[in-house]
């Protein structure tokens, strides 16, 4: 998740790289195409019930000609599952850097030489003087990051101090991402108001073991479950272009169907400096509306959260993103980076005619 912070975050914007050849000629689709898509159609919209593996596989596999398509059918079933409102959410990066463990794309890693240095816990008044910027812009939600494997007893009962006090200051609905926890520290922090808990996935199982070694994914769907369990809204994202496959993130989307968050933040690489993951490229725009779309329709009830690398891989075409399934949005800045001004996104929902306001995912 990304931030309206009290520190100004590194940022290492680089330029895309743009293609030698020329794009594939837009042709009409195929029978075969136009069939495809009106399966998912009759299967989200008239079914209602979720799409498989093989109907993600072949969807996946539509050629550039179809993006748009899918993008449209995408936003029917945002429409028709959760409704036209978009959700906007602040997060705050409230204590940074020093993680021990080793997400390959993470800046934030003590294993990695970056610009991007341990900083302690923040006070109160930073994190209370965050939130209310994060209220003035029309949020409803507000989400307290910290670069931990997870919480120890102090860092805890800092969050559970600082749960109430935003709350009852300013109104927003407070979330949490502070790593792995154990089922009592679950209980504890549904106990103590937080809405939902922020607790990545990040690729498919698969794929998992080449990003991260210092846990596993099972570990990191085991907090998941508990986070249910206790009765916190899941709010569990993934990053992509890492590396995966196109099977392995239809892993991916299948996996999240299991674990059911009500919440999905959809982050596209922007590579760090001092990461393994450094040198990788940025996705094209057009690869990132397809999977905007896919994960709409793979996941239709769900919270489909604008978050990290939008600005740089999406460029000028964000507004097309939020006509492919997108429902909400980080606005501000990132842990690390910087995102566009939060004027530029709310005048982008101003333009679009979409009103913004709180959400739960749809039953």
């Amino acid at each position: 998740m990304g931030a309206v912070t009290t520190t100004r975050p590194v940022s290492f914007r680089r330029a895309p790289a743009f293609l030698d050849s020329p794009p594939p000629p837009q042709v009409a689709l195929g029978e075969a195409e136009r069939a495809l898509l009106a399966g998912a159609e009759h299967a989200l919209l008239d079914e209602r019930r979720l799409l498989d593996a093989d109907e993600l596989t072949a969807l996946a596999a539509l050629p550039d000609g179809a993006v748009m398509n899918l993008a449209a059918l995408a936003h029917q079933v945002r429409l028709a599952w959760c409704g036209p409102t978009v959700e906007v959410e602040g997060i705050l990066s409230a204590k940074t850097g020093g993680c021990p463990e080793d997400c390959h794309f993470c800046s934030q890693s003590s294993r990695f030489d970056t610009p991007v240095k341990a900083t302690p816990f923040l006070d109160h008044d930073e994190v209370l003087a965050a939130a209310k910027e994060t209220a003035a812009l029309g949020a409803s939600e507000f989400c307290i990051v910290l670069a931990v494997r997870g919480p120890d007893e102090r860092t805890l009962q800092r969050i559970l101090d600082l749960v109430p006090l935003i709350r009852d200051e300013t109104g927003l609905n407070v979330a949490v991402s502070a790593g792995i926890l154990t089922d009592e520290q679950a209980w504890r922090l549904a106990e103590g108001g937080v809405h939902r808990y922020n607790h990545n996935v990040e690729t498919a199982r698969s794929f998992f073991p080449a990003i991260v070694t210092t846990h596993t994914w099972d570990e990191r769907a085991a907090t998941c479950r508990l986070v249910k369990a206790h009765g916190m809204e899941l709010c569990c994202g993934a990053l992509l272009n890492m590396g995966e496959s196109t099977a392995q993130r239809v892993e991916l989307l299948t996996q999240l169907q299991e674990l059911e968050p009500a919440e999905v933040p959809l982050n596209f690489l922007n590579p760090r400096p001092g990461t393994p993951l450094g040198d990788r490229p940025v996705l094209g725009a057009w690869d990132a509306v397809r999977w905007i779309a896919l994960f709409r329709l793979a996941l239709p009830s769900v919270i489909l959260r604008y978050a990290g690398g939008r600005e740089v891989t999406l460029r000028d075409l964000q507004a097309i993103g939020m006509t492919a399934g997108i429902n909400a949005l980080i606005v501000g800045n990132y842990l690390t980076t910087l995102g566009r001004s939060a004027d530029e996104d709310l005048q982008m929902l101003a333009d679009l005619r979409m009103p913004i306001g709180a959400l739960s995912a749809a039953i």
